[in-house]
Formats: C-alpha cells, sequence, structure tokens
C-alpha cells in the first residue's frame, strides 16, 4: 500500500490506495469518487455528533467532515475561504415560506442568490420569501449559521438549484456553526426527496 497526501483541508490529509505502478498518477477527486463509501463514512472523532449527522448515518449516506473557525455573518465566502474550496461548492441551506406561511428548503449555491419570484413561479405559490431567523429556528431546530437541510426538527419539502447537480462534490451545513459535510450532489437529491429549481441569481 502507499500513501497519498493531499494538501488541501478538504479531503482526508491521507489516503491508502493499492501499489500499482510508481508513476501513477493520483487524483483526490477521482479517488473520493472510488473509495467515498470507504472514506467517508469513517466518523471523524473530532467532528460533533448532530441530528443532521445521525440522519445521514441512519440513511447509510457517506459523507466527510469539515470543520473551521465560524465568522458571524461571514457566510459561505468564510467557510469557502477556510477549506480553500471554490464557493460555488459551498451550498446554503434557506429556509422560506410560501403565503401561507408553510415552510420550505432551498438550497442554493454559495455565491448566488434566489429569485423568489421565479421560485414562486415554479412550485406554484403566489409568494415565497425568507423566514426571520426565530421562524427558521423554530422549523429545523438548529441556528441561523448552523441550518441544515438533513434532520429538521419539522419535516419540509426541499428545492434544489439544478445546477447544484453539474458539480463533483458539495460542501453543506452539517448542522452546527463551523462544520460542513462534504457529499455528492446526486446523494443530496436522493435522500431529501428534493425537487429541482432554476431560480438561481
Amino acid at each position: 500500500m502507499s500513501r497519498v497526501r493531499d494538501s488541501s483541508n478538504c479531503m482526508p490529509s491521507t489516503i491508502l490506495v493499492p501499489d500499482r505502478d510508481k508513476a501513477l498518477h493520483i487524483d483526490t477527486q477521482s479517488l473520493f469518487s472510488i473509495f467515498r463509501n470507504s472514506i467517508m463514512s469513517r466518523h471523524d472523532t473530532h467532528a460533533p455528533e448532530t441530528p443532521a449527522t445521525r440522519f445521514l448515518r441512519q440513511h447509510g449516506m457517506a459523507y466527510s467532515s469539515h470543520l473551521y473557525d465560524y465568522e458571524d455573518h461571514g457566510g459561505t465566502a468564510v467557510s469557502a475561504r477556510e477549506l480553500n474550496v471554490n464557493e460555488h461548492a459551498v451550498i446554503k441551506t434557506l429556509i422560506m415560506e410560501d403565503e401561507n406561511a408553510q415552510p420550505l428548503i432551498v438550497l442554493m449555491h454559495g455565491d448566488r442568490k434566489v429569485s423568489t419570484k421565479e421560485l414562486a413561479r415554479q412550485i406554484g405559490c403566489k409568494r415565497v420569501e425568507t423566514c426571520k431567523p426565530e421562524t427558521a429556528n423554530r422549523h429545523t431546530g438548529y441556528l441561523v449559521g448552523g441550518t441544515s437541510p438533513f434532520g429538521t426538527r419539522k419535516p419540509m419539502p426541499v428545492y434544489i438549484e439544478r445546477t447544484v447537480l453539474d458539480l463533483a462534490l458539495v460542501y453543506i451545513n452539517g448542522g452546527r456553526r463551523g462544520y460542513l459535510v462534504g457529499i455528492h450532489p446526486h446523494d443530496l437529491l436522493r435522500v431529501l426527496q428534493a425537487k429541482l429549481v432554476d431560480v438561481a441569481n
């Protein structure tokens, strides 16, 4: 066996792979796809236990854990910087509500905004708006800044921006401030039984 080291913060620092050819080029993104079931199912002893991580394990979902120094009002720009990844791959969890105050979840690229007018049109509502922080907390059980779509207190419909599925790997809140999980976007779609929308601005 040989050891492959990745200098970024987003992959395990050491990955064991079979020796085949000393000149073999190892691409960590490919390794993630090939070995994600074995690599990501290993629970990081430093990672927090949250309703989100319990949900993922209960559903047999592969994920990686990524802790970083949280900054108030820093948003996805800070987490992307701290994890040294593109903000486009950091997915924000937005808690919104329709005209009847029925909550819903929208998953959007960190560097894009949601067109609430277009979202309302696509999901058949008169209007959609962002929930107040205290309302979002009541629906999800999470504090703002640590909101995850997994293991929410109240079941809610989930809508994912379609282009999220174009990414090889996404980073999304794991149920605590300063903690993201890495997951394949198609797994995200499946486990949340989400619907796709085209509402990015």
